[in-house]
């Protein structure tokens, strides 16, 4: 990772190259790998944690709750919660893909 001095928002054409990247990928399989080699345990724990606390927070957890039951931090939980509620729109985009359809089949399954 780059120092906080030297890191600076990337341009518009390579974060659109990376998420080509992304979209070319076709499994959870070929996620998996990916991610694998792309991030460090920590960079790929802090990513899973913030997904984790969207699923929370869709259910109605407070940001307590999701502290104590994860140890993620209640400032990750409130940054989290604040991307949903101003953020570009994109955590509340996958949740209608993905996460709600998630949601329902743990609680079908329960």
């Amino acid at each position: 990772m780059k120092s906080r001095n030297t890191a600076k928002k990337p341009n518009r054409r390579d974060v659109q190259r990376f998420v080509e990247a992304l979209l070319a990928l076709q499994t959870v399989k070929e996620g998996e790998r990916f991610l694998g080699d792309l991030c460090t345990p920590a960079e790929l724990e802090a990513m899973v944690d913030r997904w984790r606390v969207v699923e929370l927070l869709k259910a109605g957890k407070t940001y307590r709750d999701i502290s104590e039951k994860t140890g993620i931090s209640v400032t990750t939980v409130g940054r989290v919660a604040r991307c949903l509620e101003m953020g570009s729109g994109g955590y509340q985009l996958v949740w209608e893909r993905i996460g709600n359809a998630n949601q329902k089949s743990k609680a079908a399954n329960a």
